[in-house]
């Protein structure tokens, strides 16, 4: 009688998982190399939630240690960086990669403006919000039109703080009512008739101009967030701005979203 053979026991290969999630990694990923620049370096923290990192710019310490202070009360923030100027913060985008930039925007060497423009120009996936100490203030709207995704007055309180840092993390527009009706009177918006875009592409600016991030968009028209990427794109194209708020002021200029008064 033949004795059967003996073999080894054989370990399950293991493919390395390369989404990293839902599940938080050991170690956080390391940038990957994206055309156009580096996708922003998220990371997760203990609990298993997406870790939002934020630069502050601000040429006052003071109100860079209350921001940080603000900013450590929610752990799903991390402030990876502090700039005392436009050009520091334009160097510190490039390096550390955030996925927001709290930006003052009168600071001495490179003013918030051109530090915004610069920023959104190199790394279109990190958002600028404007900080400001007027609600009318000019730069402000100058912040608008150099790609900023929104902005705060610097007596917001922290609950208010962190939520718009999350929305802008997300893609998310969110104006006030008091704050849209002063943009829309001061930004220049192409004059561009609202029948250049498409029915798609309409329902999709109106949805910008709500708030709603790409995935919130795909979600309620039953289409793929790549889909949605691509209409924004082409409307950002065909109404000549470079920026959602600038598109979603274009929206409610032309109609397309009620505009509460405030």
């Amino acid at each position: 009688m033949t004795r059967p053979v003996s073999r080894p026991a054989v370990s399950p290969r293991i493919v390395p998982a390369t989404d990293y999630g839902p599940r938080p990694p050991l170690d956080p990923p390391p940038p990957s190399k994206v055309l156009g620049g580096f996708q922003p370096q998220s990371r997760y923290n203990g609990r298993g939630a997406v870790t939002i990192r934020v630069l502050i710019a601000d040429d006052h310490a003071v109100v860079r240690q209350g921001l940080r202070m603000f900013l450590a009360l929610d752990s799903e923030l991390e402030v990876v960086g502090e700039a005392q100027d436009g050009a520091q913060a334009l160097t510190d985008a490039r390096e550390l990669r955030p996925d927001v930039v709290l930006m003052d925007m009168l600071m001495p060497v490179m003013d918030g403006v051109a530090a915004t423009e610069a920023i959104r120009r190199e790394l279109p996936d990190t958002e600028v919000i404007a900080l400001t100490s007027v609600l009318d203030d000019n730069s402000v709207v100058g912040a608008v039109k150099a790609g900023a995704i929104g902005y705060l007055l610097k007596d917001t309180n922290a609950g208010e703080l962190c939520r718009a840092i999350k929305a802008a993390a997300a893609g998310q527009v969110q104006l006030t009512p008091q704050a849209a009706a002063r943009l829309v009177r001061e930004v220049r918006t192409p004059d561009v008739a609202p029948a250049a875009l498409s029915e798609r592409e309409t329902e999709v600016l109106q949805l910008i101009a709500r708030g709603k991030a790409n995935k919130e968009i795909a979600a309620e028209l039953t289409i793929g967030e790549k889909t949605v990427k691509t209409h924004v794109s082409s409307i950002l194209n065909k109404l000549g701005v470079q920026s959602r708020t600038q598109a979603a002021l274009y929206a409610a200029r032309s109609g397309l979203v009620p505009l509460e008064s405030g």
